[in-house]
């Protein structure tokens, strides 16, 4: 029987469920938050297709009911009764050349399938009223990423999501005929999801859990000439506790030592868990040159104010543990352009440039977040009710090189690829 101070007991003593629970979940909360369409964390920045078209550069112009997303202001500018219907669907990938000397050191996420979110919205707005009334349904957030379960950063980083809906409410008010002003209230309900690796292929760590987030959004549009149109647009900070539970499940096994071997038995827990995330508010402001009826060129800066996430609070009844995130305020620079033909038909075509939030010292696979380049396409026509927008989005980054002197060092890649398609309808 082995001594109470040899070391493998105090191993033992250390894997109590508690314990364990907590130590894996402080290093596990930041894989869970990941895999956006963007180096922006994991925010989702296209919610409208004739928006995502051009780049996403359309707070200056917003003139269909997506514009509850993009700058609420503008919807002082659709008459009547109007409703919009659209998903983006994307397909991601992100490739890893590992820092080490297996002969297999390649990897790559293998949650190849589509992942589609949906957007609504709906406007009113009377004849001659300088007040307008609109409703978005909408997710901001979102996404997910998925490793092999034998790569080598299993332990970091193997599976996680985050489902993120947001129901905002606005009211425009168009002071005089150049200048709009609107906000809302949004409320908002996420869905974490996440598992890693602990030990052996087999082994897990699980945590799910859920919650409500509230804020505000607010926009103004000012058209001071007609070739020249000017938006800003901001959304508030929020806070959101994802409420639910930790699971741990590993094998038993047996360790050699000078001793004998020694069994160490496996885990089978389950505790009560939350964890609280903020937010970023964010600041658009965008500007629209008209040379002619035909031709609208925009360009955005559009800047989310991750610096806000310093870190991420787990309670658990055993204790809060912090781990620390320090990601960095980055900015979306889009520039878009639109041009109009006849029968009501239009093209576009968009770049975005975006920074990387996540510094080199906070990095995980779970968020393999990079400067990206963006590229988009689309077009679409217009009838006297009906109108549609189909658009396709390519989004490449660059190779990020870390080296942390861990085991997820290496190159990292990523590239995506989006459709999406909106439908609207003018009562």
């Amino acid at each position: 029987m082995l001594s109470p101070r040899h070391p493998f007991c105090f191993l033992i003593r250390a894997m109590k469920p508690a314990r364990t629970t907590r130590s894996i979940a402080c290093l596990l909360i930041l894989s869970a938050l990941s895999a956006a369409s963007y180096g922006l964390g994991f925010r989702i920045a296209d919610q409208g297709a004739e928006a995502t078209a051009r780049g996403d550069a359309f707070a200056a112009t917003a003139d269909d009911p997506s514009a509850i997303y993009y700058n609420p202001a503008g919807i002082t500018q659709l008459e009547g009764t109007r409703a919009l219907l659209g998903a983006y669907s994307i397909t991601l990938k992100s490739r890893v050349s590992l820092d080490t000397p297996a002969a297999n050191n390649h990897f790559s996420t293998i949650n190849t399938d589509p992942q589609t979110v949906p957007t609504f919205y709906a406007t009113w707005k009377g004849k001659d009223s300088p007040i307008a009334l609109g409703l978005g349904i909408y997710a901001p957030y979102g996404f997910a990423v998925e490793y092999p379960d034998d790569t080598p950063f299993r332990t970091v980083a193997r599976k996680g999501s985050i489902e993120y809906l947001t129901l905002n409410p606005v009211l425009a008010w168009k002071i005089t005929d150049t200048l709009s002003v609107a906000a809302g209230p949004t409320i908002s309900y996420g869905k974490a999801e996440l598992d890693r690796g602990i030990f052996a292929v087999g082994d897990n760590f699980q945590f799910r859990g859920d919650g409500m987030a509230y804020g505000f959004d607010a926009g103004i549009m000012w058209n001071p000439y007609e070739m020249h149109h000017f938006g800003l647009t901001y959304r508030s900070a929020s806070r959101i506790n994802f409420d639910g539970h930790a699971t741990v499940r590993t094998e038993p096994f047996t360790v050699p030592t000078a001793f004998g071997p020694v069994s160490i038995p496996g885990i089978q827990s389950r505790n009560d868990a939350n964890a609280e995330f903020n937010l970023p508010q964010t600041l658009t402001f965008g500007y629209s040159f008209r040379p002619a009826q035909d031709w609208n060129f925009e360009f955005d800066l559009d800047w989310t104010d991750w610096h806000t996430l310093k870190s991420v609070t787990l309670h658990q009844p055993s204790g809060d543990t912090s781990l620390p995130f320090n990601w960095q305020s980055s900015f979306l620079c889009e520039f878009g352009v639109t041009k109009k033909f006849a029968h009501n038909f239009h093209a576009s075509a968009g770049y975005c440039y975006s920074e990387r939030s996540v510094p080199n010292d906070s990095f995980n696979p779970g968020i393999p977040d990079s400067t990206r380049h963006v590229f988009s396409v689309g077009f679409g026509q217009g009838y006297d009710r009906f109108n549609w927008t189909l658009a396709y989005q390519y989004t490449y980054g660059p190779a990020r090189t870390i080296a942390q002197g861990t085991i997820a060092d290496g190159v990292y890649r990523f590239d995506s690829s989006a459709l999406t398609l909106s439908l609207g309808y003018n009562f």
